[in-house]
């Protein structure tokens, strides 16, 4: 008979969890039930500021400085995290980097540096929470934030789509071969999201204007933790190796939007 795993330990790990997305993913998880890991590249400030929410939802939280950029050592990172908060129940690879380089123009050291934070440090951070998870017996949850261009190319952003693709591939299957341990692992993909990311920060959304968009304007990095956090839970076990888009209908408008663009705009990235 199959094992039940949902009894996985309730400490999560959120890589890039300074600001934007990471830092609502942090919140929502701690407002879960779950102690939390925070990382942050360069803004320690947002970090403790992200921990200080996290406390205040009664949880317990350790930060630390990654750089995916430094790969593999930087991965430790996720061990070191474990062992301070006694566990490991839920991995969320949320770090990301991006430039708007069209790919004939695009450098080596640029397109490693993309490849390396949005693919590479997934894959080692994956792996070392995986590894935990089937030592421990009691299964777990790993969910990569990648992007609609996961699914969608965009003009300008070659090395971030291959990157997020990539991303979205090596969660399909990864979600094959931990699932007997009781791990499942999906993906999660925003659209255009109101955060520093997108020149959006501090914005309310709602007074944003997207007409290409069915819902009329971003979203807010809420409403991606929101997704995330129903992943990390137990009632969530039947759920793996999907890619769970979050932009509220912009992938559905392709190729009407196509039909209806008036201008070769587009073509600037």
């Amino acid at each position: 008979m199959p094992e039940r795993f949902d009894s996985y330990d309730r400490v999560a790990i959120v890589t890039g969890s300074d600001s934007g997305i990471g830092e609502a993913i942090a919140v929502a998880l701690a407002g879960a039930g779950f102690d939390v890991g925070v990382t942050f590249r360069s803004d320690r400030d947002g970090a403790e500021q992200t921990a200080e929410k996290v406390r205040a939802a009664g949880r317990r939280c350790a930060v630390r400085q990654l750089d995916l950029s430094r790969l593999p050592e930087a991965a430790t990172v996720i061990d070191d995290l474990a062992d301070e908060l006694g566990g490991l129940g839920v991995l969320v690879n949320c770090a990301g980097t991006g430039i708007a380089t069209p790919v004939v123009d695009t450098g080596w050291d640029e397109w490693r540096q993309v490849l390396a934070v949005d693919l590479d440090g997934p894959f080692l951070c994956s792996q070392r929470a995986a590894r935990r998870m089937i030592a421990a017996r009691r299964g777990g949850r790993i969910i990569n934030i990648t992007s609609v261009h996961e699914h969608a190319p965009r003009v300008g952003s070659g090395a971030y789509c291959a990157a997020k693709g990539g991303l979205g591939l090596l969660t399909k299957v990864m979600a094959q071969e931990v699932a007997a341990a009781g791990i499942t692992v999906n993906a999660v993909a925003p659209g255009e999201i109101a955060t520093p990311m997108t020149g959006n920060e501090d914005v309310d959304p709602f007074t944003v204007d997207r007409p290409g968009v069915p819902v009329g304007r971003p979203g807010d990095a809420n409403e991606v933790a929101a997704v995330v956090a129903l992943l990390a839970s137990p009632a969530a076990a039947y759920v793996t190796g999907a890619s769970w888009v979050v932009d509220g209908g912009m992938l559905l408008m392709g190729p009407q939007a196509g039909s209806h663009l008036r201008t070769g705009e587009w073509r600037n990235g």
